[in-house]
């Protein structure tokens, strides 16, 4: 039998999902984090899956996981000391960036310039130019190279980047850069740009390429530990890192191509979202994963995750694919309080996360929390994690009690403030990647996931007019599901920069054949059988004169077919949902990229016993919630008695090992084939 584990690392809890392929068995276990060392909450959680599951570590063929490593190392400054490298005249590249601001205008006097990632006294120019085309103008000086990476090793840096301009098309200058650092500075990891991001614009391929080398020692520390303790724990099996973009990557290039670890946790919960969509028969989805620390929203459009060029972390957007996923300090822990300047009702995006955690957690929390507020109004029964993990009601009405005061206002309405103001963050978010991307939400289903996204999807839904709102089959694990469940990606890329009226079909081709080869056997290389590679290509387009382009998924088929016309033709229809305009210009293809996927996992879901349309055997008691002003009568039930088609009206909270779901008033779910409960107007 093959075991698959899928582990996702968040700020609160550490969730694994054991798969067995050929029975579709799996087992659930939501573990503490560790945030001093992720891999300590890890290991604790294998050994207790592993007993639930009867088996063994070694039993294990692939452990899949998603990590925060790289994003907070990116989030708390704590990326390693950076070297670069440039090209003689463009030492201040990084401290010039880009002259975008974010805000109004009043950004402009306000907006304090965030320090980069390399600074000036360890950045050094060296002689050598590249034309833009690729060809030696001037040549590198092996002397001048020597000298400027002993004052950097003298320096003290922890990582090196060599970024010099028009690498991406000819890298032989900064190769020879890299070879040189190995003798001079062998322990010290090197980031070359014409590796990382091979794309002109050198500011963005600089600030990508530091980015790398800026995580690299933290994420090569991290990944290798976690190796030798499965390894230790009697686990041989592959380990492989959830990618940005929803793929997969092997541990060993991880190490070395950390940037593209930046959006790992929230993938893992976007992927596991389309598992669920295939089974549910859901296409277009909005995801509400609703976490410890924070949220994040992302959408599914045809069982396709959107996906974008540029990875946002904090100020921070360096230029490497991901899903196109927005996060809001907006979690079962955030911390609500009363500014006494303004006197008005604040929620996050300060979070209590795991240590010491809301107040009902008895782990030593003071402060409230949105989980305290779900306590106090009876959203959340006094017992989760299957009744292994007791809630303390009487200090979360306490902290609660608190906010009351400070407003002049019931406990219960606090309480519901709290609730409110959580719930219209997360719209805010949902906004941003539906309405401001130019689609209507009310044509996408919302699925709520995480520890606390079933509590509050039914809400959130309303709010958006979104409908069904869904909460999955083992909500609170659903990041896990999507680490084990999704497929191994690489990707590489080139820049093409000629005007689409002056290129040839058969050009264009010819490139995207040859960068197909190359990523094929990347992919290979890492394990994956040569007939289960799919390829897939983007390419770049933009109006002649534009300073951004839009990325459009292409097949060489469809190209062949329909040519260069149809491809311009599509981007002209993108361009102008996004944008509500098009331009009378030429058109330029900027960049190309060729992507190499691994065999997906079919995994059906297991269908669900048929019932009669009663949920009364899966009743657990009675129970009283806080709804419209007033306490009101509810029934609290039991998900694993659960039948297909039993429709349970609201208000009504279902349970389970992971995470409760509310039906609200006015609202009915139903139970569909296969577990998942989608919630709807009564």
């Amino acid at each position: 039998m093959a075991y698959r584990l899928g582990v996702d690392v968040g700020g609160t809890f550490t969730d694994l999902l054991l798969f067995e392929e050929s029975s579709g068995a799996f087992w659930r276990h939501k573990t503490p984090s560790t945030p001093r060392d992720s891999s300590e909450g890890i290991l604790t959680g294998l050994s207790a899956i592993c007993e639930k599951a009867e088996i063994t570590p070694a039993d294990i063929d692939i452990f899949l996981h998603g990590t925060t490593v790289a994003t907070n190392a990116m989030l708390e400054g704590k990326g390693a000391r950076v070297g670069l490298i440039v090209t003689e005249g463009y030492r201040q590249i990084m401290q010039i960036a880009r002259s975008l601001v974010p805000g109004g205008l009043a950004g402009w006097i306000v907006w304090p310039k965030p320090q980069p990632l390399a600074a000036l006294e360890d950045t050094f120019e060296i002689k050598g130019r590249m034309t833009a085309r690729g060809e030696e103008l001037r040549p590198i000086d092996d002397d001048d190279i020597r000298a400027a990476l002993e004052k950097l090793k003298a320096q003290g840096v922890e990582a090196l980047t060599v970024s010099l301009m028009n690498a991406y098309l000819n890298g032989a200058h900064e190769r020879r850069v890299g070879e040189l650092a190995a003798d001079i500075m062998p322990d010290v990891p090197v980031s070359l740009s014409h590796v990382v991001l091979p794309e002109m614009q050198e500011y963005e391929r600089t600030l990508t390429t530091v980015a790398n080398a800026a995580v690299r020692p933290v994420v090569g520390k991290y990944v290798r530990s976690l190796r030798e303790k499965l390894r230790g724990a009697g686990m041989a099996g592959q380990l492989s890192l959830l990618r940005s973009d929803g793929g997969l990557m092997s541990s060993e290039k991880s190490e070395e191509h950390p940037v593209s670890l930046l959006m790992s946790g929230p993938a893992g919960g976007v992927t596991g979202a389309i598992w669920v969509g295939r089974n549910a028969g859901l296409k277009n989805i909005l995801t509400l994963d609703v976490g410890g620390t924070s949220t994040d929203v992302a959408l599914i459009e045809n069982l396709e995750a959107r996906r974008v060029r540029t990875t946002e972390v904090g100020h921070l957007a360096v230029r490497a694919s991901a899903l196109d996923v927005k996060t809001v300090g907006a979690g079962g822990g955030s911390i609500a309080y009363v500014p006494k300047l303004t006197g008005a009702l604040r929620v996050g995006p300060q979070s209590a996360g795991a240590v010491p955690g809301p107040v009902a957690y008895g782990k030593g929390g003071t402060l409230p929390t949105v989980t305290d507020a779900n306590v106090v109004l009876g959203y959340l029964p006094e017992a989760l994690l299957g009744g292994t993990f007791k809630l303390d009601r009487e200090g979360a009405i306490k902290a609660v009690q608190t906010i009351a005061d400070a407003l002049g206002i019931d406990l219960y309405a606090a309480a519901r403030g709290i609730i409110d103001i959580v719930n219209e963050n997360m719209f805010g978010a949902l906004r941003m990647i539906s309405v401001q991307q130019g689609y209507d939400p009310r044509d996408f289903a919302l699925m709520g996931f995480g520890g606390a996204g079933p509590l509050h999807v039914n809400a959130v839904a309303r709010l958006m007019g979104s409908w069904p709102a869904v909460s999955p089959v083992s909500p609170g694990v659903l990041c896990a599901l999507g680490d084990a469940t999704t497929r191994m990606r690489t990707e590489t890329a080139r820049s093409f920069s000629r005007l689409a009226s002056q290129t040839t079909l058969d050009t264009l081709v010819t490139v995207l054949e040859d960068m197909a080869v190359q990523t094929r056997a990347e992919l290979e290389a890492e394990g994956t059988a040569p007939e289960d590679v799919t390829l897939l290509f983007e390419i770049d387009v933009r109006y002649s004169g534009q300073a951004f382009e839009v990325p459009m998924e292409v097949t060489l088929a469809d190209l062949a077919e329909h040519g260069i016309a149809w491809l311009t033709g599509r981007f002209d229809d993108e361009h102008r949902r996004l944008f509500t305009f098009n331009m009378d210009a030429d058109h330029e293809i900027v960049n190309l990229r060729a992507v190499a996927l691994g065999q997906a996992l079919d995994l059906p879901a297991v269908p669900l016993p048929v019932g009669d349309g009663d949920p009364s055997a899966a009743k657990l008691r009675d129970h009283e919630l806080w709804a419209d002003g007033r306490m009101q009568p509810a029934v609290i039930y039991d998900r694993a008695r659960l039948r297909a088609g039993d429709v349970i009206p609201g208000p009504a909270i279902v349970i389970e090992m992971d995470s409760t779901t509310l039906i609200e008033a006015g609202c009915v779910g139903t139970v569909d084939a296969v577990g998942n409960i989608l919630i709807t107007l009564a």
